[in-house]
């Protein structure tokens, strides 16, 4: 009987840890699987997995990404807790549900399909192969889920990665590491498919960004890091800033519309990238889109709080976000000036001007602008300037296909969402695929398995033409 290098691979594995010996590229005990203390180490050992890797069958990638997910579904529950406790962004029920979503709807090797073309003068083949090590940045808003959906993604493609997970969210994100790690090893893959070093920091990402055996580079994260990677003389995908508005016209469907926004812009307390930023309404239906957001869970902020919130909620020194209030709930942030209000709001709704800060920053938490505007075209216009040429997200609720179509071509983003929640746009509540890495400023949109793959072409010249 003949046994595949796959097969062989298992029983060595199951050999070594019935005598309990450790496999040669397992890590010493003092450290989680995959964790080294440098970072020439780290690549040292992806680069080595990676090599064994590719000698695998397509069938055993499968396998890994099956128990990959498995194992990550069993530790859904912690891992969200993890990451909230560590960062103290968002809410445990949604990170629970992104996890969901990353787990069963990130591509896995169905994504790298071959294609073939035959005609008089031969047949091609077109295929993807792997970059070989990928050198990925993550962030510390969706730490253990952006780590879970680039390793599916990326394994499923050939790749190993070394990981440069924020300071912020170092713990969670190594333990993610670790526990797919393990999920991999014990489906019969090679050890260290996934590494980072123990220490994170601004100097080790660096490293890894110009790190010589680094093919790759993928960046989720914001304007800084982004204008690091591209600087690295690497091809590199990064998912930058985005700052999505929302429209809503006089045909929407203003109470579906009012829990749809509500729903996409408190998720998660607002972390999201895709996540409603800001409301630009129509005069006409302005008054009766607030009444309905009040009813469905929002709470208006009087022109004095608004006028609180603005040096709470906004760094004076440099006009970024305050810290503090990321990713908290409604009733936090509102604690932090002095006002009680229920603990199920979800949102804090501010009626502003067009050219308010909270309109034009990125806030990613739950204190959502709201501007009243003359008409649909003004609102799409001002959509334009707000959304600041990100081409990242839009949403629009409106029963108007001209109109729905105008602020489609007009924003131009990698997702528009249209009458839904902006989640829909990551396939929660709606269709397609999803993934916590939209790469906007390098053009891939919503990655997938083929994003992080080189396309090949092989061609037989006048042969295999069967018919």
């Amino acid at each position: 009987m003949t046994v595949s290098p796959y097969d062989l691979n298992l029983i060595v594995r199951e050999v070594l840890s019935r005598l309990n010996v450790d496999s040669p590229a397992a890590k010493p005990a003092s450290l989680p699987h995959g964790v080294f203390e440098t970072v020439d180490e780290a690549v040292q050992a992806a680069s080595l997995a990676q090599k064994q890797l590719e000698d695998l069958p397509l069938a055993a990638r499968a396998k890994m990404i099956e128990n990959m997910r498995k194992r990550s579904s069993e530790q859904i529950t912690k891992l969200s807790e993890m990451a909230h406790q560590e960062t103290k962004f968002g809410r445990v029920d949604d990170k629970i549900q992104k996890h969901k979503l990353v787990i069963e709807k990130t591509p896995g090797i169905e994504d790298i399909h071959p294609v073939a073309f035959t005609g008089d003068s031969g047949l091609t083949l077109t295929e993807w192969a792997p970059y070989g090590v990928i050198g990925a940045i993550t962030p510390s808003t969706n730490p253990t889920g952006t780590v879970i959906c680039n390793a599916i993604g990326m394994i499923a493609a050939g790749n190993s990665v070394v990981f440069a997970p924020h300071p912020a969210a170092k713990n969670c994100s190594q333990y993610a590491m670790s526990m797919l790690n393990d999920a991999i090893v014990e489906a019969g893959g090679p050890a260290n498919l996934l590494t980072t070093v123990r220490e994170p920091s601004i100097d080790n990402a660096q490293k890894i960004m110009t790190h010589q055996d680094i093919r790759l580079l993928v960046v989720t994260g914001g304007p800084g890091v982004v204008d690091q990677a591209s600087k690295s003389r690497k091809k590199f995908i990064a998912a930058g800033p985005g700052n999505p508005p929302v429209v809503v016209d006089e045909t929407a469907d203003i109470p579906k519309a009012a829990k749809d926004i509500i729903a996409g812009a408190s998720f998660d307390n607002n972390i999201l990238c895709i996540a409603e930023k800001e409301i630009i309404a129509v005069e006409s239906i302005a008054d009766q889109l607030k009444k309905e957001m009040t009813k469905s869970g929002a709470y208006e902020a009087s022109p004095a709080e608004i006028r609180l919130l603005e040096k709470a909620c906004i760094d004076p020194k440099n006009g970024s976000p305050s810290r503090d209030c990321v990713g908290r709930n409604a009733s936090v942030i509102m604690e932090k000036i002095g006002v009680r209000i229920p603990e199920d709001i979800r949102i804090i709704l501010c009626e502003v001007g067009p050219d308010h800060p909270f309109v034009l920053t990125e806030l990613l938490m739950p204190v959502i602008p709201f501007v009243r505007v003359r008409d649909v075209y003004t609102a799409i216009d001002l959509a334009v300037k707000v959304e600041q040429g990100n081409r990242h997200t839009a949403i629009m609720h409106s029963k108007n296909v001209s109109n729905l179509t105008l602020m489609g071509r007009k924003c131009d983003c990698s997702i528009f969402v249209k009458n839904g929640p902006s989640y829909a746009g990551l396939g929660m509540c709606g269709e397609g695929y999803t993934t916590l890495t939209i790469a906007t400023p390098t053009g891939e949109g919503v990655t997938s398995a083929k994003s992080f793959a080189r396309y090949r072409r092989c061609a037989m010249v006048d042969a295999f033409r069967i018919v």
